[in-house]
């Protein structure tokens, strides 16, 4: 039975919580967001707050993490949940990168579900299979892995075993565009089922060092045998090249859809390179 809205009252002491969390997630960056951005430094590539990944990749031998807050309501099964959100990325080569994402803490309200718990686990892989510049669009194939399994229940989306994406992305007028086409494996009661989804994401700058982004997606819900699709918007603030915060909002749209979600993060490039590609080293030697 779908989850009933949250009361006044309880939905007003969720938004407190998401806003103080917010606030010391971010206090410890703000100092680094104060200073001037500097050219030399690495620039980072969000995959957030979007559903969409970018088919390009960070730059090689440098971890960009991104972190976030996320408060949901009304989403099948859950009044309201609160959780936060991590990914881990490290490109290894040009044309490769590796992935963590994982869920650390969850508060869920709804029927029979735990209060407390972390989320599931997912390790994976990204790899370019062309990548080109500006209109010619980048393509990129992806793939995760859950490698554990989570007590803190999934929202409208759900958890999948196995995952498997294409990835196209490119620059056309001024605009970036993301759209992944996402393929999984999900499972209910040693029950599998396949999962598709679909998202477009397009972002703009603004003025300054400001950006706006909105997306659509779309996926199948095989066991409710239904689709949820959302409409989310953000907005972004380059702090740093390797520094950018978010904030915004995604509209469920459909009846399974989670009715609203409210997200903050920030997504940190570590400015230290810990892995020097093959080719850079080779003519290091060879200027010496």
């Amino acid at each position: 039975m779908r989850a009933s809205f949250l009361a006044g009252s309880e939905l007003s002491r969720a938004v407190r919580h998401t806003c103080l969390l917010a606030f010391l997630f971010f206090a410890g960056l703000l100092p680094a967001g104060a200073q001037q951005l500097q050219s030399a430094e690495p620039q980072a590539n969000p995959g957030r707050p979007t559903v969409s990944t970018p088919a390009t990749l960070t730059p090689v031998g440098y971890v960009q993490f991104e972190s976030g807050l996320l408060s949901a309501w009304n989403s099948p099964g859950l009044s309201s949940q609160s959780s936060i959100n991590e990914v881990i990325k490290f490109s290894v080569a040009r044309r490769l990168e590796l992935l963590a994402s994982s869920q650390p803490y969850a508060v869920s309200r709804g029927p029979n579900q735990p209060s407390n718990a972390a989320g599931d686990v997912d390790l994976g892989f990204q790899a370019v299979v062309d990548q080109e510049e500006g209109a010619r669009p980048t393509i990129s194939f992806g793939y995760f892995a859950r490698v554990y399994s989570g007590d803190a229940p999934n929202l409208d989306i759900g958890g999948f075993k196995n995952s498997a994406l294409l990835l196209i992305s490119a620059d056309v007028k001024g605009f970036h565009y993301d759209t992944n086409y996402i393929f999984n494996e999900v499972i209910s009661s040693s029950v599998r089922r396949a999962e598709f989804g679909q998202t477009l994401s397009i972002s703009h700058g603004l003025a300054g060092r400001f950006g706006i982004a909105g997306e659509v997606w779309h996926f199948t819900q095989p066991f409710l045998r239904s689709n949820t699709v959302g409409n989310l918007w953000a907005l972004s603030y380059s702090a740093r090249r390797n520094v950018v915060f978010d904030g915004g909002f995604n509209r469920g749209l459909t009846g399974t859809s989670t009715r609203w979600e409210l997200f903050v993060g920030c997504t940190y490039l570590l400015p230290h390179r810990l892995w020097r590609p093959k080719i850079e080293v080779a003519a290091e030697h060879a200027v010496f």
